[in-house]
């Protein structure tokens, strides 16, 4: 299993890699919506969809997706900056700091269709868009705002396995622990500490550290709720797509609470230094 991991970990970062340089825009947009269908699939699953409401789902989801990708492909090709999008960000950014906090906390199941309709186009449109603007904005941005995600996890998971003995969420995601959390916060904070050296100095380090470290608890948040999720819905992964990894929500479950706030913070420091 460890190996398989690992395999399909060097195929996944490699395959990112070239597609995140090389593709045309055009095609980087439609390996987003690709990506986003495949896991609105996995959403239904996790929301118990019947085979009809799983249709009618990925219909929607596929047109909704396809037109904000085109009205935001549009608006970036002559403003990577453009703010035309901002709005679904802050939508974004309002169900990760107030929606989904709630429903950790009450770990109640919502069972209305249409909200959980709402509630994967939220989690899983932002990111998709955020994914498509940060691109063109600049490729080594969007790595970078992903590296944060990806030192977070792995720092959690091995201080966690080292020193971990109080749970941080024992009922949703009994691996986790106050420790590695801990322990992600230390790493990132190096990681972003280095990474403002590099590109900027002064005041624009500090915000950077700042917000690497918010994207921290966002990115855990993220986990839980898809963890939650899947809790309810009684299914140890999303689903099969990544051997050795489940689906696609598993990979990507940090980045949908992280990515649109990432580039809703961007575009405010941009305009604000216009």
């Amino acid at each position: 299993m460890l190996k398989t991991r690992i395999l399909t970990a060097i195929i996944l970062i490699a395959f990112f890699i070239s597609a995140l340089f090389y593709l045309p825009a055009i095609f980087w947009g439609a390996l987003l919506l690709g990506l986003t269908i495949v896991a609105s699939r996995e959403w239904c699953r996790l929301a118990r969809f019947t085979i009809n409401q799983t249709i009618l789902y990925l219909i929607l989801t596929t047109l909704l997706g396809g037109e904000l990708l085109l009205m935001l492909s549009e608006a970036v090709a002559s403003n990577p900056n453009s703010t035309s999008m901002i709005w679904i960000y802050v939508v974004s950014c309002l169900f990760w700091g107030i929606v989904a906090p709630i429903l950790l906390k009450i770990s109640y199941p919502v069972k209305n269709i249409s909200l959980l309709m709402l509630m994967g186009w939220l989690v899983l449109l932002p990111t998709c868009l955020a994914l498509y603007q940060l691109r063109a904005i600049n490729p080594l941005l969007l790595l970078g705002f992903m590296g944060v995600i990806w030192v977070s996890d792995s720092a959690a998971y091995f201080v966690g396995r080292s020193f971990g003995k109080h749970k941080l969420a024992p009922e949703i995601s009994p691996g986790k622990t106050w420790e590695g959390v801990a322990g992600a916060l230390v790493a990132v904070f190096c990681y972003a500490l280095i990474w403002g050296q590099v590109i900027e100095s002064g005041m624009v380090v500090i915000g950077l550290v700042v917000l690497s470290l918010v994207l921290v608890g966002l990115g855990i948040m993220g986990d839980l709720f898809e963890s939650l999720m899947k809790r309810q819905a009684g299914v140890k992964d999303s689903g099969h797509i990544l051997p050795g990894h489940g689906g696609i929500l598993d990979r990507i479950d940090a980045l949908t609470s992280t990515l649109p706030i990432a580039v809703l913070v961007f575009l405010i420091f941009y305009s604000l230094e216009l």
